[in-house]
């Protein structure tokens, strides 16, 4: 008993210190990978305000949010993302929008996200169960790839109109989908999603009406 109890001590001693490095208002879901040949990295994730905007460090893959930050109706949801170093494998980042229960079993939210190797993907996830995609990985040449340095800057934009909604690469559409389906429900949170081995800058994050 003894030891169960110390178990469950440090476990959320864990969670704690998880928390206690984000933002002020922000809070953070870590999606543990169950893939034995795909495994997460070592260490603690930690999301942190650097700069004019955040900066993740992400062993495990995460999603980021603050509660009030919400969007409904007509609007545009932009962000900056830094790649600082390429991962060793194909990893996504970006923009999570129409997001409700995200630290709950019934999470739902849609994402738009990039990845070092030029493409871009589109996806929604409605509960604990998984994701679906919406856009399957697509090459781009608006997707920016790391430079001499290791690191790659995308501007990422989700444009969500009356009846459509555009994702935009550095000012280009790469992609439009139809408010229907799995893309009808856009009101809700918005913020960031980060997948593991993946360090990023996240820059300008703003929604405009």
């Amino acid at each position: 008993m003894k030891r169960q109890m110390y178990v469950a001590v440090l476990a959320l001693a864990a969670v704690a210190a998880l928390v206690a490095q984000a933002p002020k208002g922000w809070k953070m879901r870590v999606d543990k990978s169950t893939s034995a040949s795909d495994p997460d990295g070592t260490g603690s994730i930690s999301f942190v305000t650097m700069g004019s905007g955040f900066h993740a460090t992400n062993p495990a893959a995460s999603v980021y949010w603050n509660p009030a930050n919400t969007a409904t109706g007509t609007y545009t949801i932009k962000g900056t993302f830094t790649l600082m170093k390429p991962s060793g494998h194909t990893n996504y980042y970006g923009l999570v929008f129409g997001g409700s229960g995200l630290d709950g079993p019934q999470q739902k939210y849609l994402y738009f996200v990039v990845a070092q190797n030029g493409t871009w993907l589109i996806k929604h996830r409605t509960g604990d169960g998984g994701t679906e995609n919406v856009s399957s990985k697509t090459p781009s040449d608006a997707v920016k790839k790391p430079d001499d340095t290791g690191k790659s800057t995308n501007v990422l934009e989700v444009r969500v109109g009356a009846d459509k909604i555009d994702y935009v690469v550095n000012g280009t559409v790469v992609n439009s989908t139809p408010k229907t389906g799995m893309t009808a429900d856009t009101d809700g949170i918005y913020g960031i999603r980060i997948n593991h081995l993946l360090e990023v800058q996240i820059d300008g994050l703003s929604v405009t009406k």
